[in-house]
């Protein structure tokens, strides 16, 4: 057992010793001017705190077409961390890209669905009390998923693309580093490659479409661990002194992430192999909710008092959990296992300056994964808000040639009626 300890510590060790960290001095005097106590502790240490960083800055020609300028500090995609919730980004992406590419006439975000099961321990879902329909759809599953990140959306849109076809297709986009290859279920590796069958509804409750269960026979490569920690819980609450195996868990590089919002936000800033097929409603649908506020929203009524408006917008997240008036998010955020994770784009209407800030960030002091005792109230989210700080306050005195129209940006949101006397969601699996 000693031995077998001993090796998993020399190859952990091994893996992050040949890391080759980034870092550009532009970005490092931007956060040299963050004064704040937490700030200083994480940044003196960026290694203990797996601190990665992009501060993507934008710029516009005369014509208003944007252009993009990296800059990051202790990047490097082989330091592992857990993504958590950011891959219901492009799962939810890549469920608007298949909607259309199924070509069936009368399909689409809202159709109504319900699946079955055909393989141990999956679960039907046959309704969703969340939604105006009282059944489930990709667009219920994109608002939940955005909103506050909820779970389960993200389970039903795997279900939906199938384990193959998502790596596949995201590869084929370029980002081939990534896997993503479990859903939020506890299921084991072989559950993973089965997936629901699934019915689109048409409004009588005939059925539009169905589609199969799949089942993905081609391996993953999973020849580089990662291993992290130096104990574990187990699922019967036990201590284990080794480190927590990351190895079959998803993996996508950070930068991979930025990519994939700015491809959906800017397509024209990307080579085409590397969009989404997206209808302009379907753009336009995921854009609202990548920015909308859980106040904002009827369907489904989160109580806003517990998710607030900040709360999927990390660097914006201060005690007072408001959201600037001038300003609108359009981001996703991640969080498990210590890690904490955001990539966003932001806008300022008022003051007309836009950036994309992408940044993770691991607190866990005693070492130990799984016992849910993570700083991330005391170090992971004042350390993210003093970053947001620092980004924002850089682009307001930053100059530029010339002002972006962000008129593009500017979104219809939802309101929610104040007459709307229904109980709110106070209970969520996110």
């Amino acid at each position: 057992m000693l031995k077998k300890f001993c090796l998993i510590i020399v190859v952990f060790i091994g893996l992050n010793s040949i890391a080759q960290t980034k870092t550009d001095s532009l970005l490092s005097q931007i956060l040299e001017q963050t004064k704040t106590a937490i700030s200083k502790q994480v940044l003196k240490d960026p290694p203990l705190y797996r601190l990665q960083v992009i501060y993507t800055q934008i710029n516009r020609d005369k014509k208003n077409i944007p252009s993009f300028k990296n800059y990051y500090f202790n990047y490097d995609p082989e330091i592992y961390y857990n993504p958590a919730s950011m891959v219901k980004m492009p799962l939810a992406f890549l469920s608007l890209e298949k909607l259309n590419e199924l070509h069936q006439p009368g399909l689409n975000k809202f159709t109504r669905m319900q699946y079955d099961s055909n393989f141990v321990g999956q679960k039907p879902l046959l309704t969703d009390s969340t939604s105006d329909t009282g059944y489930p759809s990709i667009s219920n599953f994109i608002k939940r998923a955005f909103l506050i990140s909820e779970n389960d959306p993200y389970n039903r849109m795997y279900q939906f693309i199938g384990q193959e076809a998502i790596n596949e297709k995201l590869h084929q986009k370029g980002y081939d580093r990534l896997r993503i290859t479990r859903q939020f279920m506890g299921y084991s590796e072989e559950q993973n490659r089965h997936t629901n069958p699934i019915r689109f509804l048409n409004s009588d409750g005939t059925t539009l479409f169905a589609q199969t269960g799949a089942y993905n026979t081609k391996p993953f490569d999973f020849s580089k661990h990662f291993l992290l920690g130096k104990g574990y819980m187990n699922k019967n609450d036990s201590l284990i002194n080794e480190p927590f195996d990351f190895t079959k868990h998803n993996y996508i590089p950070l930068e991979d992430f930025q990519q994939i919002l700015q491809s959906v936000l800017f397509p024209s800033s990307v080579p085409e192999k590397q969009r989404f097929n997206l209808q302009k409603e379907d753009r336009d649908y995921a854009l609202k909710y990548l920015s909308q506020y859980p106040s904002e929203t009827s369907y489904p009524k989160y109580n806003d008092s517990l998710f607030y408006d900040s709360y999927v917008k990390f660097y914006f997240q201060d005690s007072t959990h408001k959201m600037p008036s001038n300003i609108r998010v359009f981001n996703k955020v991640g969080w498990a296992y210590g890690f904490l994770t955001d990539v966003s784009y932001v806008i300022d209407l008022k003051n007309k300056i836009e950036y994309m800030l992408s940044s993770t960030i691991y607190v866990n002091q005693d070492g130990i994964l799984n016992d849910d005792k993570y700083e991330y109230e005391t170090v992971g989210h004042p350390f993210l808000n003093d970053l947001g700080k620092a980004i924002y306050g850089y682009e307001l005195k930053r100059t530029r040639k010339y002002r972006p129209d962000l008129s593009e940006f500017k979104i219809k949101y939802d309101k929610r009626s104040s007459s709307d006397v229904r109980a709110s969601i106070i209970e969520v699996d996110n």
